[in-house]
């Protein structure tokens, strides 16, 4: 049966019309006012009954959690709170929800952490945040696609499953098909992988990106946007074994086209949600706000959440070499005063999140790109510079999170990038079809790769990756 969305009715101007809903009970107060909710939007509609010419044993599993259908007529609203509200005539139950079962979940109306929503994964969609969130979560996964279709990209489909480990790190799920009691071993007693289903070892894809390159190499401009894996023990709130990427590969690119391309990126699809996501990112702020006022005044938002996506959209970003950063985080207070838990030594340091979110939040004050780092902290695929030391990679940095794209122009040259793979022991048997694309028409190309999971972590104002993400995958917790 036809229904109506619980945004379109409260957007409706058709007064004295009659709906159908269908939602989910948030509340039912004095036997006469139910806030209903279908997901649709943060706001629930009110259904006003009159309890008297309602068969009583409806009423009584009219309780919060239960699934319902209400049929009524639009009016304006007589309270305060609501424009409109719906003059309930039927109401039918489509789903029960036993009152002392939901006391013992987050459904219940009192206030639950984000650990304990965690905790209920399977529940905490139907909570405001978490509706607001994951509401945000999806029109961000389509401006992106918007983003790019308009701009002619291509999409392809990366391979989950691989033999290469795109970053080197080792940090890999392996996939195979091996008994790990009993595997086949070689006469050296190593594991036999030829007997694995593949004939090789393989794992779960870190990155779409090698793959990506060749694409561009023959299409121009492409992007990925799918799940990456890293078998990294890293229990943090920026980090997740599972999260999606997005990674475009752009033929004929250098690096400045590289950074123009990731700045026009984020601006355009955080413009999406601040023009069509108003309602959530509104009460995102609120909630913003009403948790800062819990915190000491050092510890507190400088900005507003919708002043901080505004900021980012209507001011350029500031470009920084990495020697630049370098001196300014050495004669920084926090470096001098050995606030820092890595200290900035000298030239060459690795660069941890308190230093990108000290040149973001303290000492530019706005979104920073970071570029020519040192060759030897960065990947094998970036192109070194003339001066032997540096390669064009390029991060963007941005305020409460650090890193939220990492860049670069490739190394296009075979001879070169032949060596870089010598020189860190990557065997290019492996790799042989990424070598081959440096013989048959080489070109300069760039790309950047954005985790996903921080972008929704910075247009909602969470503070935990793991609250952006239907269900996280951390170590030890492979839950729901």
């Amino acid at each position: 049966m036809q229904h109506t969305l619980v945004k379109n009715v409260l957007a409706s101007e058709k007064i004295h019309q009659e709906y159908t809903l269908k939602g989910w009970v948030r509340s039912f107060r004095s036997n006469r006012f139910i806030a209903l909710n279908d997901g649709s939007t943060i706001h629930n509609v009110q259904c006003v009954v009159d309890f008297e010419q309602m068969d009583k044993d409806i009423l009584d599993q009219v309780t919060v959690g239960a699934a319902i259908e209400v049929k009524g007529t639009l009016k304006e609203s007589q309270g305060s709170g609501q424009r409109v509200e719906i003059e309930v005539d039927e109401i039918t139950i489509l789903g029960t929800a036993d009152p002392e079962d939901v006391k013992l979940t987050i459904l219940s109306p009192k206030r639950h952490s984000l650990e304990k929503l965690r905790e209920q994964a399977h529940l905490r969609v139907r909570t405001n945040t978490f509706g607001a969130v994951m509401r945000l979560r999806s029109m961000l996964s389509y401006a992106v696609h918007d983003y790019f279709t308009k701009n002619g990209f291509y999409n392809v489909h990366t391979p989950i499953i691989t033999g290469s480990d795109a970053e080197g790190a080792g940090e890999t799920f392996k996939v195979t098909t091996i008994d790990a009691a009993n595997p086949a071993k070689n006469e050296d007693g190593s594991i036999n992988y030829k007997e694995d289903f593949f004939g090789k070892e393989t794992n779960l894809t870190v990155s779409g990106q090698l793959e990506a390159e060749t694409f561009a190499l023959g299409l121009g401009k492409v992007y990925t946007f799918g799940p990456t894996f890293r078998a990294e023990n890293s229990n943090t709130s920026r980090h997740l074994a599972e999260f999606w990427m997005i990674e475009p590969e752009v033929a004929f690119c250098d690096l400045a086209g590289n950074m123009d391309l990731a700045e026009d990126f984020i601006k355009s699809v955080i413009s999406y949600v601040l023009e069509h996501g108003k309602d959530d990112l509104e009460f995102l702020a609120k909630r913003q706000e009403q948790e800062d006022k819990q915190k000491p005044a050092d510890q507190r938002e400088p900005m507003s959440l919708l002043d901080k996506l505004n900021f980012v959209v209507e001011n350029n970003f500031k470009r920084v070499s990495y020697t630049e950063a370098i001196e300014i985080l050495k004669n920084s207070k926090p470096n001098k005063k050995k606030k820092f838990n890595y200290l900035i030594e000298e030239w060459g340091a690795d660069l941890q999140s308190e230093h990108e979110r000290f040149l973001v939040e303290k000492h530019f004050k706005c979104p920073v790109i970071l570029f020519d780092y040192p060759a030897e902290i960065k990947s094998f695929y970036m192109r070194l510079n003339d001066d032997g030391k540096t390669v064009r990679a390029m991060d963007i940095l941005f305020p409460g999170i650090g890193e939220i794209v990492g860049g670069s122009q490739r190394e296009e040259r075979h001879d070169v990038l032949l060596e870089k793979m010598k020189a860190l022991n990557i065997p290019k048997e492996e790799l042989w079809w990424y070598l081959e694309t440096r013989k048959f028409g080489t070109c300069i190309h760039s790309g950047f790769g954005l985790g996903f999971e921080r972008l929704v972590l910075f247009v909602t104002g969470m503070t935990n990756i793991r609250d952006v993400i239907p269900y996280p995958r951390t170590p030890l917790n492979a839950e729901f």
